[in-house]
């Protein structure tokens, strides 16, 4: 698919003022593409057109990491020696220093967890390991915890089967070992207790046949063992009854 063309004319930097290519300092690379008005330029507003830039032209990334346009500086980290990008630790702003922590060694990463700007803490949840990625599971904000426990080895995960958000504990119930799975059946919410449903042994379900929702029993009556179908096979609810009695019956005439 070919990408949509763009204006030239909406060559605004980043400012929203006009500009032109005649006080440009890259002049020189025009002739071979590297620098294209309206496509590909750093000194443009649009922040497609500055990471084209930076990807045929990496070896001037670094001169643009205390550019004053935020984009400038969070794309040119992208692409900048790594050994150049800890002064970004400190950038007044949360998409460069997120940036940087996608790049930055992992001791270095651990450095940032305590940022004010919940976009450079879920970045080193995506990053860190081990010991420091657990400690970010105390964090205020629940997108950060989701990240960890979508990385987080699987034996640490009881520690937030607690967790106040359903989201977070919905991501646990998928990941959780079976052995530990059960109880997450008595979550408050249901999603989470269906997420149990769809995982524990058909043998291990029947206490779900009694679930109070119906999209529960219904997964439970897709699965379950024979005790689970006799459970179900009365259900007040039509599509229970109906897929328990089937199942049943295929049973009986195997």
């Amino acid at each position: 698919m070919t990408e949509p063309a763009e204006a030239i004319d909406d060559t605004l930097d980043w400012t929203g003022k006009p500009f032109s290519c005649t006080d440009c300092p890259h002049q020189e690379m025009r002739a071979s593409g590297r620098c294209v008005l309206g496509r590909v330029c750093v000194r443009d507003r649009r922040a497609r057109r500055i990471d084209r830039f930076f990807t045929g032209n990496p070896d001037l990334a670094g001169q643009y990491l205390e550019a004053p346009y935020f984009e400038v500086r969070t794309l040119a980290a992208k692409h900048a020696s790594v050994f150049l990008l800890p002064r970004l630790m400190k950038d007044p702003d949360a998409e460069v220093r997120a940036m940087a922590v996608m790049r930055l060694p992992l001791p270095r990463v651990a450095q940032m967890t305590g940022d004010e700007d919940r976009k450079v803490r879920i970045a080193c949840a995506m990053r860190l390991v081990g010991a420091d990625l657990l400690r970010l599971f105390a964090d205020e904000d629940y997108y950060v915890r989701l990240m960890v426990v979508r990385r987080l080895e699987p034996d640490l995960l009881p520690i937030a089967t607690g967790d106040p958000e359903s989201e977070v504990r919905r991501t646990v119930a998928r990941r959780l070992p079976l052995g530990r799975l059960a109880p997450m059946g008595f979550d408050p919410d249901p999603m989470v207790r269906r997420e149990v449903a769809e995982r524990l042994p058909p043998e291990s379900l029947a206490y779900l046949a009694a679930d109070p929702d119906i999209r529960i029993r219904f997964t439970v009556a897709e699965r379950g063992d024979h005790a689970c179908l006799e459970a179900l096979a009365d259900d007040p609810d039509e599509a229970v009854r109906s897929i328990a009695r089937e199942r049943l019956a295929l049973r009986e005439g195997a």
